[in-house]
């Protein structure tokens, strides 16, 4: 997976209404807990709807090489025979982790509390994404780390056992380094604590809490509290993994977009810290219905229905950004065919994903015709009032080995006058790998090219 593929540039242009029911691929925050959650636990997990793109088979090649039995059934559910907490296990070999940063940032949580040494590795992308912000508190706690210059990977990390519970204060908003110290006080004598100012996506809080870890969770003046109690034993658990709100994110502004589209997108996770893109886009004006709203898991979800309608501009409240920043990319697509110009500040944090997102999205944009003014933390959008883009002609797109970047530029092309061509749209296979057939599904004209 860190070896460079070929590329596979993809041409999409208008084709008509975008019609039918879909699902999208299991979530990907959540697969990658129950790999990671079943992989510390005792007996047999069964996780089903589980992703399985790539990002998300880097952690359970991880998990495997650490000690845990993973394997996929014939009819597609995932059986894992954890090791235990504190049973993993020496890796005879690099953690190759792609382009997955979520894989990279939580398995070291785990791996700092055992006395264990690992080495991972990722793809060209991932090597240029900075870890200080997971190393710093896993320092605290007794680990150590040799890394290539300015904190990136490849990086060889030293655990400690028994590790230090700490108390750490997020100083960024960050559900991956949150997590990370909360996996690595799941092996800590005593309690290991985690305050974040500004709430993030709390699926580690609740998965945790149904495998039996003792967890709690309290507001307080500096924010909220999570503390974990370590030398915890887990217990295995049967898993359904909603659908991923990010990848049902792309189908709710195509909709929202395409002149006389209707898609119904069949059971998408409603996780309060997870629908910033849902509430963005209430705000601009689209047509999102929530059917069928049901519990699954201890999770909240719900079918989506989405009609066209005419979108207006807004200035995005800073205050979305830690339930939206993956989505930000398609919401700047969405702005680029509403009325007027939308803002959206407040999100610093896309600077440093899987690409520079600002950067790239405004270049994205720009060349298929858009008016874009980028700031340190976001865009200014001009819209273009329902009007089609008109494409990127004999350019193409720079999707810098960034699935988000990749796929919303794919929906941009769903409503533009001459195609939008991306230069490379492998890396949609690490989130969303049946992407370009469901857009076929619907009515939308996709197309490899020759390179």
């Amino acid at each position: 997976m860190s070896h460079s593929a070929p590329a596979r540039p993809l041409s999409i242009a208008a084709s008509g209404p975008l019609v039918g029911t879909l699902t999208v691929p299991g979530d990907k925050s959540i697969s990658h807990r129950s790999l990671m959650f079943a992989g510390l636990a005792v007996g047999e997990s069964r996780i089903s709807g589980l992703l399985e793109g790539e990002d998300v088979l880097a952690t359970a090649g991880a998990m495997r090489a650490m000690g845990a039995q993973v394997e996929r059934t014939a009819d597609g559910v995932w059986q894992v025979h954890g090791v235990g907490v504190g049973g993993l296990l020496q890796p005879q070999v690099a953690l190759d982790m792609g382009n997955s940063g979520t894989s990279t940032r939580l398995l070291m949580g785990l791996v700092a509390s055992h006395a264990i040494t690992a080495t991972f590795i990722g793809d060209a992308s991932l090597s240029k994404r900075p870890m200080a912000r997971v190393t710093e508190p896993l320092s605290r706690m007794g680990a150590s780390f040799t890394t290539a210059p300015g904190e990136r990977l490849p990086l060889t990390m030293r655990g400690l056992c028994p590790a230090v519970p700490i108390d750490y204060t997020l100083p960024v908003a960050s559900a991956q380094v949150k997590s990370a110290v909360l996996l690595a006080g799941l092996n800590t004598p005593g309690i290991t604590r985690v305050i974040e100012p500004v709430p993030t996506r709390d699926h580690s809080e609740r998965m945790l809490r149904g495998f039996g870890a003792q967890l709690t969770v309290e507001e307080t003046p500096q924010g909220r509290m999570i503390a974990i109690t370590g030398e915890a034993e887990l217990r295995a658990q049967n898993i359904e993994v909603p659908g991923d709100p990010s990848s049902a994110g792309f189908w709710m502004v195509a909709a929202s977009v395409v002149p006389g589209s209707d898609v119904t997108i069949r059971n998408v996770l409603m996780n309060p810290t997870r629908i910033g893109l849902v509430t963005a886009l209430r705000m601009m004006g689209a047509s999102i219905d929530e059917l069928a709203q049901r519990d699954v898991g201890g999770e909240p979800v719900a079918d989506l229905r989405v009609r066209h309608a005419a979108l207006t501009a807004i200035e995005v409240p800073p205050d979305l950004a830690p339930s939206m920043i993956d989505e930000y990319p398609i919401l700047f697509v969405a702005a680029a065919f509403a009325r007027g110009t939308t803002v959206a500040r407040g999100a610093h944090e896309l600077r440093v994903k899987e690409s520079d997102r600002i950067a790239a999205m405004a270049a994205a944009l720009g060349l298929a015709g858009v008016r874009v003014s980028e700031h340190e933390d976001g865009l200014s959008i001009e819209g273009r009032d329902g009007d089609p883009l008109p494409g990127t002609r004999d350019a193409r797109v720079a999707s810098l080995l960034d699935h988000r970047i990749a796929m919303s530029m794919a929906v941009a092309g769903m409503h533009a006058r001459a195609a939008v061509t991306i230069d490379d749209a492998a890396p949609i296979a690490t989130s969303y790998p049946a992407f370009v057939d469901t857009a076929r599904a619907l009515g939308a004209l996709p197309q490899w090219m020759n390179r």
